[in-house]
């Protein structure tokens, strides 16, 4: 199995370069605002594009990446909402096993339903233990997934349950507060997970501010998603991106 994008992902994390990522959501953008935000990420040095969403009712998903790949050579990877939410023209599919859950659908039932079209799909597979975090606000993330998140305070449980799944041979750790969380993750909840996990870990949800992304950065995340912050704003991308990588590689 390929693993040429997981491999720059943990060679990053062992330099201590950090990343940012756009999250595009092919029901919320249209062809003529993608060329833009293409644009805008390319001239931001944006390292990657996720695509997906917990929905995704349009069938806009090939067109969109297909769009993108046209535009730009940063690698496209697949954030799914369900099995269906798979395209042979990304680079490579976050599989997602909702550890911080009790829904045995979305920790193990669906995979096995979608594990013969991702195997044919020929995309890059990257096993990712999925963690959704209170953000304080409902979310369409926790609605879909009938699953309880993790409290914001309790980062002990966040902690162990990221171990959990490194253990159990996730290769990424994602913590997620939602689309649209009215509280992004604490530093303190990142900081306890990263000193406990030797994956990547990707930090999303309610980052609207340059200033979160960086010190999100600075208590141990690897990669930094947002979504609906630029889909508002797509100005932004520049500021965040620039935050993100101002973050001092330690020697």
């Amino acid at each position: 199995m390929k693993q040429l994008l997981y491999n720059q992902f943990v060679e990053k994390k062992r330099s201590g370069k950090k990343s940012f990522t756009v999250l595009i959501d092919p029901d919320k953008i249209e062809e003529q605002h993608i060329d833009k935000l293409v644009t805008l990420a390319v001239d931001a040095k944006v390292d990657y594009f996720f695509v997906g969403g917990s929905l995704v009712i349009s069938s806009h998903l090939d067109e969109c990446i297909r769009r993108i790949k046209q535009l730009c050579h940063i690698p496209v990877v697949l954030f799914p909402g369900s099995p269906s939410q798979v395209s042979k023209y990304a680079d490579a599919l976050l599989y997602l096993s909702l550890i911080s859950g009790r829904n045995p659908e979305l920790l193990i039932g669906q995979h096995v339903i979608s594990a013969p079209f991702v195997k044919k799909s020929g995309l890059e597979i990257m096993p990712t233990g999925y963690m959704v975090i209170d953000g304080g606000a409902p979310t369409t993330v926790s609605y879909i997934s009938n699953a309880t998140p993790i409290p914001s305070d309790k980062n002990d449980i966040a902690m162990c349950t990221a171990m959990a799944g490194e253990m159990l041979g996730m290769k990424l750790v994602y913590m997620d507060a939602g689309s649209g969380a009215k509280r992004p993750i604490t530093e303190s909840m990142i900081e306890r997970v990263a000193r406990h996990i030797e994956v990547p870990l990707i930090i999303g949800g309610g980052i609207t501010e340059p200033e979160k992304a960086y010190r999100n950065c600075k208590a141990g995340a690897d990669v930094i998603v947002v979504g609906n912050a630029i889909e508002k704003d797509p100005s932004l991308i520049r500021e965040m991106s620039a935050a993100v990588h101002s973050v001092a590689v330690e020697v």
